[in-house]
């Protein structure tokens, strides 16, 4: 079989363009288009077969001006069962393409659709050139139909039996192009679902901050956009590409897998004393019995009992109040150090109202962790780095686990774990850093706080990039795309 030389640069080239094309889309298309254009046929369909089926994937009619499923736009035609009475079935069954010369004379195989689309659009199908796309393993990937050849002066005519091979190769190289791509896509589906599983995992473990993953990732994604479009105006240097983007929302999403280690009574810690509040409670009944006893013996009067108690009262009505505080003044501070020097003194001997461990509890500045319990909590972040260092991340996705183990970090060098400053923390660590302290600030499904409201929660992001440890210019976007 010989091939003119213009033929021959086609297919190369047609073979270099499909090799180099990443989008599914774009290369089904290009598929179709060279194929129509090798063969000077007005019309052609490729359909991609699954689940024992074959689905319309495009279809293009150039007479009748006909562009459907173009950028994955779905084609709302049933699919082609896998008979041998249907030609594209039985190009895939047998693996061999079929030359048609007029499918109105031809009496092999079921042409029902044509002559329907016919009578339909008052289109008139007369040769047919079906290829099947087998890929390197000689598994069917599709079909790619082309539909009457023109000569040169438009008038249709068979296509040439030289075409089955011209077509046959380009269709071969089509095939493995689309079924290297499906490998890609079916891996990244793999990373992603296993991301989603991770995510799940550490959501669920603690039932305060279930969203609060998704929620991170999702005012990256807001940033990411919002920073392309500041782009697209000319005011911003920075540009996330597809790639680059979907690097910053795997790390989002894995940015607190650590926490899978850590446990959870710290995880989980609602308010400062926990189960110990119930201890002081019980330990406060104890003492009230003990001093009524004193009173009934004789060794406390009716008035020093009712002071006595009437304290504990005060003093229980206190710890009460301070247990769900989310931030200790200097008041409240004096007013327990001063309650942590009483003791009950009685024959049993000399008893603290309270432990150590509790004051320690009770004396935390903010949120509910000591300060032995926030460098557990702290902790996540290396193991999040120990984790995802045993995940194989490719080219692709080399700074992933990077900006995940980043995202506490502070321009001042005042973050965890490593101290790093400014220079050398990258745009996606500053943005998942703002978007962490955001969704920590305006969520509603923390018990140890009320929920901010965003004037308020944007105003404490503002305090923090004047005492230089957020990006002020992040915290600016974020505000004007949430």
């Amino acid at each position: 079989m010989e091939y003119k030389n213009s033929e021959l640069i086609k297919i190369l080239d047609t073979g270099i363009a499909l090799s180099k094309e990443r989008d599914r889309n774009k290369l089904l298309d290009k598929i179709l288009d060279e194929s129509m254009d090798i063969t000077h046929c007005d019309a052609g369909t490729l359909y991609m077969y699954r689940e024992n089926k074959l689905h319309f994937h495009l279809m293009k009619t150039i007479s009748m001006n006909v562009n459907k499923g173009k950028d994955g736009e779905v084609i709302d035609l049933p699919p082609v069962p896998m008979v041998e009475e249907n030609i594209c079935a039985y190009t895939v069954i047998h693996k061999k393409p079929l030359n048609i010369e007029n499918v109105y004379e031809s009496t092999e195989f079921d042409f029902s659709g044509p002559y329907k689309y016919d009578q339909m659009t008052g289109y008139h199908t007369v040769s047919m050139l079906t290829i099947p796309l087998l890929n390197q393993e000689g598994e069917a990937v599709g079909v790619l139909q082309l539909i009457n050849a023109m000569d040169e002066q438009e008038n249709v005519i068979a296509f040439a039996h030289r075409m089955e091979h011209i077509i046959l190769a380009l269709a071969s190289q089509a095939a493995i192009a689309v079924s290297n791509i499906r490998y890609v896509e079916e891996l990244k589906e793999q990373m992603w679902s296993f991301t989603e599983a991770m995510a799940e995992t550490i959501d669920t473990r603690t039932p305060y901050n279930a969203n609060h993953i998704r929620m991170v990732a999702n005012y990256a994604s807001k940033l990411a956009d919002f920073i392309n479009e500041q782009h697209e105006r000319g005011v911003e240097k920075e540009y996330f590409s597809k790639n680059r983007k979907e690097q910053l929302i795997l790390a989002a999403l894995l940015h607190d897998m650590g926490k899978v280690a850590i446990p959870e009574n710290v995880m989980n810690k609602a308010t400062r004393l926990e189960h110990r509040l119930k201890d002081i409670e019980i330990r406060f009944e104890l003492f009230r019995a003990r001093y009524q006893i004193q009173m009934l013996e004789g060794t406390m009067t009716q008035d020093e009992y009712d002071t006595t108690t009437d304290c504990l009262d005060n003093i229980l009505k206190l710890v009460r109040e301070v247990n769900v505080m989310g931030f200790l003044s200097d008041e409240k501070k004096q007013e327990l150090e001063k309650v942590f020097t009483c003791k009950y003194v009685g024959k049993e001997g000399t008893q603290p109202y309270f432990t150590e461990e509790e004051k320690e509890d009770l004396l935390i500045r903010k949120g509910t962790l000591t300060e032995k319990e926030r460098e557990v909590m702290q902790s996540h972040v290396e193991m999040t780095e120990r984790i995802l260092s045993k995940v194989h991340f490719n080219d692709n996705y080399q700074d992933v686990m990077k900006w995940a183990v980043q995202h506490h970090e502070c321009l001042d060098g005042s973050g965890y774990p490593r101290h790093l400053t400014g220079d050398a923390l990258s745009t996606e660590a500053r943005i998942l850093a703002v978007a962490d302290i955001c969704d920590a600030l305006l969520a509603t499904d923390r018990p140890y706080k009320k929920p901010i409201p965003k004037d308020k929660a944007f105003a404490i992001m503002r305090d923090m990039v004047n005492q230089g440890k957020l990006d002020g210019k992040i915290v600016d976007y974020l505000e004007q795309c949430i």
